[in-house]
């Protein structure tokens, strides 16, 4: 379940060019289950019309202080009120310096006076007026305030000039409200995550590979940067984009994976080993493309066995969480479980990969979480709430480490996202 299920945002757009981006982020907040209050200033009115946000989110785009009124609601305060999260995208160089004055001269800054709902404020403006002492002022009070800032990306801006100032794009922002509601169970802790297939080449154009697509590898390194980790993730050929606030090292062999998972590697907490390396290599690797024989033929390619980077990794590991993945077609538990002694693992994650709607290339997965106690079978699920339901557990064995005793179940249940006035 998203974390914005069921909750009321406030989306204040204020007057950019980049208020279009605010269309699509409406979006993406209904989509995963939000109900979204959007409120224009005046000058928003210009760039995108409130009808556009009414029509997506099914509820009137407030731009006047004085309509509900008059029809015996204080709108801006019902409103208020409500909102689980209070959201600025795009957020002006003149909005920044009304919201810290406390000014309540239209809707948008009255609702920020009135609510008691945490603030997510994503600027956007030329890049002079960003680095101008002024604003990087109200945006150093506004954080120390409370608010949660997304900062602006670096790129074309509306002038034709190029630099730091244009609004993050939607998904960052999106990313930030979850997190914003997510409990903070990670704060503080370093996690690394490996994700996707390894290539092996054994000619320019060919290699050994197989059908992961990273993506159970993504959502957790996502869910555990939402979770307030640090998250380092390590990837091999994907075509999935990387997940904002988390450190991408890209790789393509076996070997090369091993190796940035040991750089640093005992400053992490965790270790989910979600990728899918090839387990053999070419033996010999021709620097030109092999070609077919004339009248036919076969080619025979001698492989040999890849390094074991989980089974290298636990060696060094000293307190470290550890968590594999299973990724079986047949006797999916005794599978499991031998992987789990064999490498003398915290957790591991099995599912088969036979299911058509679990495993490789698809958004669900139906897994089996075993540990030393047991096993406990998921029903079939987005890999998002999947990566949840592995993180609980990971919080669990954490916190269980440390006072040097083992979770119960109870401590390992899914926990719920923090409740926010």
């Amino acid at each position: 379940m998203s974390a914005l299920e069921g909750k009321h945002i406030v989306l204040g757009v204020s007057g950019s060019i980049a208020a279009y981006k605010a269309v699509y982020l409406t979006r993406l907040c209904t989509d995963a289950g939000a109900e979204v209050w959007p409120v224009l200033t005046p000058s928003a009115s210009r760039f995108v019309g409130p009808l556009t946000f009414s029509a997506l989110t099914g509820h009137r785009a407030i731009t006047d202080m004085w309509a509900s009124a008059e029809a015996g609601v204080i709108g801006h305060v019902e409103v208020a009120q409500r909102a689980n999260l209070f959201v600025l995208a795009p957020a002006t160089a003149d909005l920044l310096a009304r919201l810290v004055e406390g000014r309540a001269d239209e809707p948008l800054t009255a609702i920020a006076l009135a609510t008691r709902a945490p603030w997510v404020v994503a600027p956007a403006m030329e890049e002079g007026m960003w680095r101008n002492p002024a604003t990087q002022r109200h945006v150093q009070t506004l954080a120390d305030r409370g608010a949660r800032i997304v900062p602006p990306g670096d790129g074309p801006l509306a002038s034709g000039r190029s630099g730091v100032g244009r609004l993050a794009e939607p998904e960052v922002i999106f990313e930030a409200l979850q997190s914003a509601l997510t409990t903070q169970d990670l704060a503080g802790e370093r996690v690394l995550v490996t994700a996707g297939p390894t290539r092996e080449s054994f000619d320019p154009a060919r290699f050994v590979s197989n059908a992961s697509s990273g993506k159970m590898g993504y959502a957790l390194a996502r869910a555990a940067r939402r979770r307030g980790a640090q998250v380092r993730l390590v990837s091999g050929p994907t075509l999935l984009a990387p997940p904002s606030g988390v450190e991408v090292v890209r790789v393509k062999t076996t070997e090369e994976m091993l190796a940035a998972c040991r750089d640093h590697f005992e400053s992490f907490a965790a270790l989910l080993m979600a990728a899918a390396p090839a387990d053999y290599r070419p033996v010999a690797y021709s620097a030109e493309k092999l070609k077919k024989t004339p009248g036919g033929g076969d080619l025979l390619v001698a492989l040999e066995q890849t390094p074991d980077i989980l089974l290298t990794l636990k060696a060094r590991a000293k307190g470290l969480v550890c968590v594999g993945f299973a990724a079986e077609s047949n006797e999916l538990l005794n599978n499991a479980r031998a992987k789990l002694e064999s490498k003398d693992l915290d957790l591991i994650v099995a599912n088969d990969i036979t299911r058509p709607d679990a495993g490789f290339e698809v958004d669900t997965n139906a897994v089996v979480l075993l540990d030393r106690d047991g096993a406990a079978p998921l029903p079939l699920m987005g890999k998002e709430a999947v990566a949840d339901a592995v993180l609980d557990r990971v919080v669990a064995l954490l916190a269980a480490r440390r006072q040097g005793a083992a979770p119960s179940r109870d401590e390992a249940a899914p926990s719920t996202p923090a409740v926010l006035p």
